[in-house]
């Protein structure tokens, strides 16, 4: 069973930054892309970031140029940078990732920008 496991999350100030991480139970390569996401109470789910299976990446309008999505395959795992913190970012942030038809989840990590 795939499991996928998300840590870093926080209270953070506005303008400040933290690193989510996503340790996959097995290689990043049995994917084709992952991606983290997030959710408000109230909004719909949100795709923030994906990386695909040979490093090229896509990000959300609202995140560009502040998040950056990475990867390190020999430990299987991706990671958030996220700089330049804003209150809007405050989420439940979740790794997605993507093999086929199949889909694997994390738990979440919650993220709160707040002074």
């Amino acid at each position: 069973q795939v499991q996928l496991v998300e840590s870093g999350g926080g209270l953070v100030q506005p303008g400040g930054s933290l690193r989510l991480s996503c340790l996959s139970s097995i290689s990043y390569f049995s994917f084709n892309d992952m991606s983290w996401y997030r959710r408000v109470p109230g909004k719909e789910r949100e795709l923030v970031a994906t990386i695909f299976r040979y490093g090229s990446s896509k990000y959300a309008d609202s995140v560009k140029g502040r998040f950056t999505i990475s990867k390190d395959v020999a430990k299987n795992t991706v990671y958030l940078q996220m700089n330049s913190l804003k209150p809007e970012d405050t989420a439940v942030y979740f790794c997605n990732a993507a093999s086929g038809a199949d889909t694997y989840w994390g738990q979440g990590t919650q993220v709160t920008v707040s002074s």
